[in-house]
């Protein structure tokens, strides 16, 4: 079962929580998937349990659920860039832009990757794969490719 909740964020809780009860889906079968401000654009990585870090949406989802065992695909949406001169929760909720936006194709279709593979092979092998920087390993083999002499 899917849901996008129709609250405001904060209270995401509330949604995720009815729909755990109402399926009987124990917190450590709940995936949520959500922005993170510490992540650069287009990083994805997955995580179970753990804090809310200060996101709102999360605390709440904690609170609703009774625990912090869920799982979590973390997608990056990066600290606030000049010229941006508002307040954090602001920039979260500003629009993508720029080189953003470019990532932004590319970082969906990842998370959805790291979905599938939670759900395929579980929640490690989604781990193995995913907790790394956005683009390292490709950033590391293009450069051993630039490096080598064309043929």
């Amino acid at each position: 079962v899917m849901i996008k909740p129709q609250t405001y964020m904060n209270l995401s809780g509330e949604s995720v929580g009815q729909a755990a009860r109402y399926f009987r889906t124990p917190p450590a079968k709940v995936l949520v998937v959500h922005d993170e401000l510490d992540f650069e654009v287009g990083r994805v990585a997955v995580k179970k349990g753990g804090g809310h870090g200060g996101h709102n949406g999360l605390r709440d989802i904690i609170q609703k659920l009774g625990s912090r065992d869920f799982l979590r695909v973390r997608v990056g949406i990066g600290r606030p860039k000049p010229p941006f001169r508002g307040d954090v929760a602001d920039w979260v909720l500003t629009d993508f832009f720029g080189d953003d936006l470019i990532a932004l194709p590319d970082m969906i279709t990842r998370a959805k990757e790291a979905i599938d593979l939670v759900m395929k092979d579980g929640v490690r092998a989604a781990m193995n794969q995913f907790n790394t920087p956005s683009g390292s390993k490709k950033k590391k083999a293009d450069k051993a490719t630039d490096a080598s002499p064309n043929p």
